[in-house]
């Protein structure tokens, strides 16, 4: 168990000026990919079943005081002691709608958890099963680093014309720096309106932390060109991000170098290949894939659109998904009409997500119902006010005319 009873995380951890990310992962890379995390195959047998009806007593001793949160991308011995289901935002939205609850219990990572500190009340506590669960995306834009970025914007006299969009996959630092400077977060399935909203507000933006989902949407939503796209890399020599001055004038996106661990490691070749292994294949893929592989892909779309599009696909047909494996194995098995596989032959499960294992989830909730809070998620007023501030800008975002119709 890498956490004991009664650990937090330091308020230090989630202020401004911290210089490194929670967690680092990967120890290479890949140069034909952005695989950056290594991927051993199965996950471990499921958990004994004395430690099953450990949970169950626990989670039933708490009752009306607990709220527990699963993301789509948690393994089945977890997500079945959710009290719901779904992506980042969905999740930290259903937990601000119970204020009655004493403990909200985030089976997710930590941007995830610091999300729902800030939409929930103060009275209530987020609670992490694990700390070591972090985001490896998130990461990979710090706040000193985004600072250094918007100083160079100054110098060269174009921060005036910027708009920061925030992915939600990103941590309560980067939220915050966002609100502060007039910006918006937005999800995989808003980003487009998200976009537009900025653009109509400033001629430039600068897209964190997910060049993918930047870059997919300016271009085959917003019809933009991948000209004006340039790539911001905090780890370049020099100070405007191994740009220059006349890139960084010229373009409409300035994309953070940052990617998922998981969905970075489709490739066009896996395309192909389940092409050819399974014939009339439908393959859909998240945003946050790489550009190519999106434009080879049939259908493109978030999480939520992902499981709405093949529970409502016709009994027969075949679909190869570029997401999380623990999500299209339980696609799989909830549709056993249609045919439904992994978009890659690697195995590839999230690294951080799986940290949230039953043994963690036992000692959390077990934990709780014998008095001792563990492993709470704070983030610090001022910063939670500003980040506040942004996520409201997004709830505020036009809905789409077709949504309205509806």
């Amino acid at each position: 168990m890498s956490n004991s009873p009664g650990q937090t995380r330091s308020a230090a951890a989630t202020s401004p000026g911290r210089s490194l990310p929670l967690l680092v992962l990967g120890a290479g890379a890949d140069p034909a990919s952005e695989r950056g995390v290594s991927c051993p195959g199965d996950l471990p047998p499921a958990s004994d079943p004395a430690l099953v009806e450990r949970a169950r007593v626990a989670r039933a001793a708490l009752g009306d005081r607990a709220f527990v949160l699963g993301h789509h991308y948690q393994r089945d011995e977890v997500i079945q002691f959710a009290d719901v289901t779904g992506d980042s935002f969905k999740l930290a939205r259903d937990a601000a709608a119970r204020p009655d609850a004493e403990f909200i219990v985030f089976c997710g990572v930590h941007f995830m958890a610091e999300s729902a500190d800030i939409l929930t009340s103060a009275k209530q506590k987020v609670v992490l099963p694990d700390l070591a669960a972090g985001c490896s995306m998130a990461d990979m834009a710090t706040y000193n680093q985004v600072e250094e970025c918007w100083d160079a914007l100054e110098d060269l006299g174009i921060a005036g014309d910027v708009i920061p969009v925030t992915y939600m996959n990103s941590s309560a630092d980067i939220k915050a720096f966002t609100g502060r400077h007039g910006g918006t977060v937005c999800t995989s399935s808003n980003a487009a309106r998200a976009l537009s909203w900025a653009l109509s507000h400033g001629s430039k933006v600068l897209f964190l932390p997910d060049q993918h989902l930047g870059r997919n949407t300016a271009v085959l939503e917003l019809g933009m060109s991948l000209d004006d796209c340039v790539v911001w890399d905090p780890h370049a020599p020099g100070e405007t991000g191994g740009l220059t001055p006349g890139q960084l004038r010229d373009a409409t996106m300035i994309l953070w170098r940052g990617h998922c661990s998981v969905h970075g490691r489709f490739s066009p070749g896996c395309v192909a290949d389940v092409r050819e292994r399974v014939p009339g294949v439908n393959v859909i893929v998240h945003p946050e894939c790489q550009h190519d592989v999106v434009l080879a892909a049939d259908y493109v779309g978030s999480t939520e659109k992902i499981i709405s599009t093949i529970e409502q696909a016709p009994a027969g047909s075949a679909w190869a998904v570029g997401t999380e494996l623990n999500l299209v194995q339980r696609l799989a098995a909830t549709h056993p009409d249609k045919t439904v596989v992994f978009l890659d032959k690697t195995v590839c499960y999230c690294s951080t997500m799986n940290r949230i294992d039953l043994p963690h989830l036992v000692w959390a909730l077990e934990s709780l119902a014998g008095g001792q809070l563990v492993n709470q998620i704070t983030v610090d007023d001022q910063s939670a006010a500003q980040a506040r501030a942004a996520l409201e800008r997004m709830l505020a975002l036009p809905l789409p005319a077709a949504a309205v119709a509806a």
